[in-house]
């Protein structure tokens, strides 16, 4: 039996409280940019731009008055937040650079192509120097040489090898081409210079294991995409730590009413639970949902909780497609209504609607139809689109 049992409905809220997806908005602004990364511990990078990447649709639908450019300036002219891996590549908060530390030791340690990629690095390392910064075409080295996922140019390995190793740091990116600098030319000496807090591999494993906790809100002891990027976290390890923040008392115990297993949420959210349990009536907010949002990290709960089956298909083969390429979950109040379709035409300025699927129960109303349009209106100007166009599948749809 865990310290607190909630319903299905109260497990949801107190999910979407913890998210900044209830109620009112809890984050505006660049300040609401930062205290939702800090909160979040990550946020999950794509560069894949339907209608906004994956990073700018998690913020758009938290973090009141956000704009592309807000977070583009905290990454790249502020330096307050810094792209590298955590849940695979990811933001998060300058601050956190020495946690990695482990993880920047592994990628000194190891590496394709090493011979090769040691003896250019001298060369570059002076070329970015000379420069300031740079990217992969800017770097003569034509050489091919064995990568992650096929050969790639030298240029092209050394300056990844170095960012993997935290010597250099993204100075900006041109769509999806990426300038590196020296990190030692772009962030502080005391970030750069703060030993690793964790003393063991331990530690850091546990240190992950909670930091993905309070980025999803809960979860349980379970295989899930929630812990991609955490190297060794296999059952019986993943077992122990979880045994070990529990002991510690950094984690609580939880059971959901017709769930089986138990889950788990930070210490510190005790209190989110309780204002949970008091049973507070809220006002129902709709958001466009990014297909990698922290919510949606454990697909299996969300299909637990919110009887929401989602699976992003942009990997997923045309004919084997059951919605479409690039569909966001569409939430509204404690519940998914549905996805929609939709697609940024920035040649026309025009936010296209191609498709929206209610689902079964969704409750879509007059009110969530009021809603719907208030937030398409919304994201097209996130979108710097000036007008709408409805396709002719999403004509019922038009409000």
């Amino acid at each position: 039996m865990g310290r607190f049992i909630f319903s299905s409905q109260q497990a949801r809220q107190f999910l979407l409280w913890k998210q900044g997806l209830l109620g009112a908005y809890r984050f505006s602004g660049r300040s609401g940019v930062l205290a939702f990364v800090r909160q979040a511990g990550c946020i999950q990078y794509d560069p894949i731009d339907i209608c906004g990447k994956n990073a700018e649709l998690v913020l758009q639908s938290r973090v009141a008055g956000f704009s592309k450019q807000m977070l583009s300036a905290l990454l790249y002219e502020e330096r307050e937040l810094v792209d590298y891996f955590d849940k695979n590549m990811a933001i998060f908060h300058v601050e956190d650079w020495k946690y990695f530390a482990r993880m920047r030791a592994h990628h000194h340690a190891n590496g394709r192509s090493r011979d090769a990629v040691e003896a250019a690095i001298p060369g570059v390392i002076r070329t970015i120097q000379q420069k300031g910064f740079v990217c992969s075409k800017d770097i003569q080295l034509p050489q091919t040489v064995d990568w992650s996922w096929s050969p790639t140019s030298l240029s092209r390995a050394v300056l990844e090898t170095l960012y993997f190793r935290g010597a250099l740091v993204i100075h900006h990116k041109k769509g999806t081409q990426k300038y590196y600098s020296l990190a030692e030319a772009q962030l502080p000496a005391h970030i750069l210079e703060t030993p690793d807090p964790n003393e063991s591999e331990d530690a850091f494993l546990a240190w992950q294991v909670q930091r993905r906790i309070g980025s999803v809100g809960m979860l349980w002891n379970r295989p899930s995409d929630a812990w991609l990027g955490i190297d060794g976290l296999k059952s019986e390890v993943r077992t122990r730590i979880f045994s070990a923040l529990a002991a510690a008392g950094r984690i609580v115990e939880w059971t959901v009413e017709g769930i089986g297993g138990k889950l788990y949420i930070l210490k510190e959210d005790e209190a989110l639970a309780a204002h949970v349990l008091s049973g507070d009536n809220v006002p129902k907010r709709l958001e466009f949902i990014a297909p990698l949002d922290n919510l949606l990290w454990d697909r299996k709960l969300i299909k637990a909780l919110f009887n929401f089956d989602y699976k992003w298909e942009i990997y997923t083969p045309v004919t084997l497609r059951k919605y479409g390429y690039y569909v966001l979950p569409v939430l509204y109040g404690d519940r998914f209504a549905g996805r929609a379709e939709v697609v940024a035409d920035r040649k026309q300025s025009q936010l296209v609607v191609r498709q929206f699927w209610p689902e079964a129960d969704a409750g879509a109303d007059d009110n969530f139809r009021v809603l719907f349009a208030e937030r398409l209106r919304q994201f097209a100007a996130f979108n710097d689109c000036d007008t709408l166009r409805f396709e002719p599948t999403a004509q019922r749809w038009k409000f």
